[in-house]
């Protein structure tokens, strides 16, 4: 007698996407992400603005994700979403809301760690190949960069991690300067491909171990500007293309130093990248060169995976389900919500 498909339904609202997915067993369904286009005009994602958006966005992304998965809210089998880490305004929509329907339908809640979820969303079955255990994974966002040791679906832990300021803030912080509009991230990455990335040089900090620093290449950057822009105040429109491309070839090396560094002190050879910044086409390929040198196997998600979406919150959900690990009407958003899970 076959066993009846697992059907869960994930929540995504740690920043500023809404987004639902539903899954069958390791399959995606569905996945509808919903943008917040009001934080152009300030230049950055304002918390008010977005817990608001949340919950205009929540119910019609839900619904849209049902629809297209065709399933009904009364055939699931629990609900996944994200805890945190994130903006606690934004994760207590998401929070919320999952409780509320989990408690209408009487089915259990899976809270899920937003970092995990970037992990395990190289999971989702969609007929490719998927990283082995041990497995490291290089984790890129706008608001944290690590090193993460995957034993297992649910076994991780953080060897590198930034003392300061994430890997995406750079770029985030460079586009700034060169007056590119919010999101400025992919804006750099698309001048990146028409410049000298060896046309200017950075500084790169020397930190011991695994673990990483950003914010003296974001100082390096604005004092590098501003000297030029006095000599010539032409000097960033007239050479856009090679700043940007220098500056993400100084994340990069810095990134893959530590990656390098691990993989080959704790002799892992499946290596994942994941987050936002990982649909970066500097990273991708870089991690393929690096790859076909090193002898690794290199595992590089979708592009619809790398930024925030509840496809991955659902796959981790999903992890939880099979272990029992739910959680019950008590649970909190928690903003910095630890890495590590408490069982």
């Amino acid at each position: 007698m076959s066993q009846k498909p697992l059907l869960i339904l994930g929540i995504e609202s740690s920043c500023d996407d809404t987004s639902a997915a539903v899954i069958k067993n390791d399959t995606i369904l569905s996945n509808v992400i919903a943008g917040q286009d009001v934080h152009r005009l300030y230049g950055g994602v304002v918390p008010e603005l977005a817990s608001r958006a949340h919950q205009q966005q929540i119910i019609p992304v839900v619904h849209a994700a049902l629809s297209k998965a065709g399933v009904r809210l009364q055939e699931l089998d629990a609900i996944a979403f994200t805890r945190g880490p994130g903006l606690l305004g934004s994760l207590v929509v998401g929070t919320s809301f999952a409780k509320a329907t989990a408690l209408a339908l009487g089915i259990p809640l899976l809270d899920v760690n937003h970092m995990h979820g970037h992990i395990l969303a190289h999971f989702i079955n969609e007929g490719q190949e998927m990283p082995a255990f041990p497995f490291i994974c290089l984790t890129v966002s706008g608001g944290h960069t690590q090193l993460v040791l995957v034993r297992d679906y649910l076994d991780m832990e953080i060897i590198g991690t930034t003392i300061d300021d994430a890997a995406g803030e750079a770029f985030d912080k460079t586009a700034k300067l060169i007056g590119f509009p919010y999101p400025g991230g992919p804006l750099i990455d698309k001048a990146a491909r028409d410049g000298n990335p060896l046309a200017f040089t950075f500084s790169k900090p020397q930190i011991d171990g695994y673990n990483y620093s950003f914010s003296g290449l974001k100082t390096s950057v604005l004092y590098f500007l501003q000297k030029m822009e006095k000599e010539n105040p032409q000097f960033i429109a007239e050479n856009t293309n090679d700043i940007c491309a220098s500056v993400q070839q100084a994340i990069l090396d810095i990134l893959f130093k530590k990656l390098v560094l691990a993989a080959k002190d704790l002799n892992v050879t499946d290596i994942a990248i994941a987050g936002g910044v990982s649909a970066n086409s500097g990273l991708r390929s870089r991690l393929l060169e690096e790859g076909e040198k090193r002898g690794w196997r290199v595992f590089i998600p979708k592009f619809e995976y790398c930024t925030d979406n509840a496809a991955m919150i659902a796959i981790t959900g999903k992890f939880l389900c099979e272990k029992g690990l739910f959680t019950d009407q008590s649970v909190s958003a928690l903003a910095r919500l630890p890495f590590t899970r408490q069982q």
